[in-house]
Order: structure tokens, then C-alpha cells, then sequence
């Protein structure tokens, strides 16, 4: 009696794909593509019914939905099936870049006020217990879903894969939503949050880049066609995940800070009371 073959479950973004054929291989999911243009539509028809929102603000949305949409359905997507390297770097652009972009354009405000609802606490964030809250929430996210177990997880069943994207997501437009709080009398808890997760960031970055051996075994197979061992792999995805967060967090503690530190310089110039 003869056994049955073995059942080859395949990843959400396929198989893995080879150099020459990388610029072929497009995700052009109908379910996700029509979420997006949906995503689109709906925040395009909420910016304007509400005088709130101007051109610039417009602008970062489009811009973030834009480089949230290519992360998903360019090349990036098979890509992050060869390379644990390449998975990191569309988490990365997903919420240190698309995530930021996507909540200046202050999506919140314009989808509450569609709603009819009009209190501007709605879509405004609350000081230290939103800041920790948000901050912890997405630490254990990240780490969650770069832990070997479910990571590998994600290959294997989209549910989970898109139980990683769609949370990782979430939780970073909140953590943005806190950091780019405006009120002044949030910049304190905002730069508590950015620096945590710069710290936890760099520090998950850190751990992965000096493993002594490889974690991932999703990519056992599928890294020596781009020239790196699994391990060389590991290491430049934990880099992409330890640099740009450090750099980017800090330079949004700098933006919170800046109006903090003007005060103080300018005060000892105003003109003395009499």
C-alpha cells in the first residue's frame, strides 16, 4: 500500500523566490487589494466632511497608506519567505514609517467625526496610562511574533500570519497616535513611551543579531540562493530591527522635546514683571 505524499503547506506569500524572478512574484491578493482601496475611499470620504484636516495632513495618509500597500503586495512579500532579513525589514516599514505617516493624517478624527461624533477626547490619547499601555502592548507584540515559535507559525497558516501583520499594525498606529500626541502637557509621557520602545526594540534587535545560532526555522532552506547563510541572515534582519528604531524614536523624542526646551530658552528673555 502505498503512502500518501506529504502535504506542502504553502506561505501567504508563496513560495520561496529566487533573484531572477523576484521582481515577477507580486501579491495581488483580490481580498487585500480591495481592503486597501476600501481603506482609501473611506478615509478620503471622512477628510471631507470635516474642516479639521488639511492638505498636508491628507497628504501623510495617502503617503503612509501608500507604503503600507507596497510592503504587502510588492516583491517584499515573497521576499520575506526567503529571508528572515527581508520579513524584519517590511515589519520596519510598516510601523516606523507607514504607521506614523498614516496617524498624522489624524485617520481618528476624520472617521469620528463621519460618525457624527464631535469631542475632540474621542481620538486624543490620556497621558501616562495611554502612553504605557500602548507601549507595553506593542513590546509584547513585537517580541511575541519575532519568538521563534510563532514566527514560524506564520508560514504555515494565514491566520496567523495575518494575525501578526493585523496586530503589529494596530498596535503601532496607537503607540504613533500617542507619540504624536500635540498637547503639550502629553510630551512627557509620549517621550517616556518613545524612549521604552527605542530601548525594547533595540534590545529584541540586539538579542537576534547575537544569537549564536540560528533561530528561524522557516529560513533553514531558503537563504543561500541570495548569497547568506541562515545565520548572516538573522544577523542583518536583528541589525534592521536594532539601527533604524533608535534613530527614528530618538528623533521623535527630539520633535517632543523641542517645544519643552524653546520654552526654557526663551523664558529668561521675555521682559521681567514689574
Amino acid at each position: 500500500m502505498a503512502l500518501a505524499p506529504e502535504t506542502v503547506t504553502i506561505p501567504y506569500c508563496g513560495l520561496p523566490v529566487s533573484p531572477d524572478a523576484l521582481w515577477s512574484r507580486w501579491n495581488i491578493d483580490p481580498a487585500l487589494i480591495m481592503i486597501l482601496v476600501l481603506c482609501a475611499l473611506g478615509y478620503g470620504l471622512a477628510a471631507r466632511v470635516t474642516d479639521t484636516i488639511n492638505n498636508h495632513q491628507k497628504l501623510s495618509f495617502y503617503a503612509g497608506w501608500a507604503v503600507l500597500s507596497a510592503a504587502l503586495i510588492s516583491p517584499l512579500c515573497p521576499l520575506s519567505v526567503s529571508l528572515f532579513a527581508a520579513r524584519v525589514a517590511q515589519h520596519m516599514i510598516l510601523v516606523l514609517i507607514a504607521a506614523p505617516l498614516i496617524i498624522v493624517g489624524r485617520p481618528g478624527i476624520a472617521i469620528a467625526r463621519l460618525l457624527g461624533y464631535r469631542r475632540r477626547k474621542i481620538t486624543q490619547g490620556g497621558g501616562f496610562t495611554a502612553g504605557l499601555s500602548t507601549t507595553a502592548l506593542f513590546a509584547a507584540l513585537l517580541w511575541f511574533w519575532h519568538s521563534p515559535g510563532p514566527y514560524a507559525a506564520t508560514f504555515t497558516s494565514d491566520i496567523f500570519y495575518w494575525s501578526m501583520h493585523i496586530s503589529m499594525i494596530g498596535s503601532a498606529l496607537w503607540l504613533w497616535h500617542v507619540l504624536l500626541d500635540p498637547r503639550r502637557s502629553h510630551a512627557v509621557p509620549s517621550l517616556l513611551a518613545g524612549l521604552i520602545t527605542s530601548t525594547q526594540m533595540s534590545l529584541l534587535g540586539a538579542v537576534i543579531t547575537f544569537a549564536p545560532h540560528p533561530l528561524y526555522s522557516p529560513h533553514l532552506l531558503t537563504t543561500l540562493g541570495w548569497g547568506l547563510t541562515q545565520l548572516q541572515d538573522q544577523q542583518l534582519g536583528g541589525a534592521i530591527m536594532w539601527i533604524p528604531s533608535g534613530v527614528i524614536f530618538l528623533a521623535v523624542a527630539t520633535i517632543v522635546l523641542w517645544p519643552l526646551i524653546g520654552d526654557r530658552v526663551q523664558r529668561p528673555l521675555l521682559p521681567s514683571e514689574p
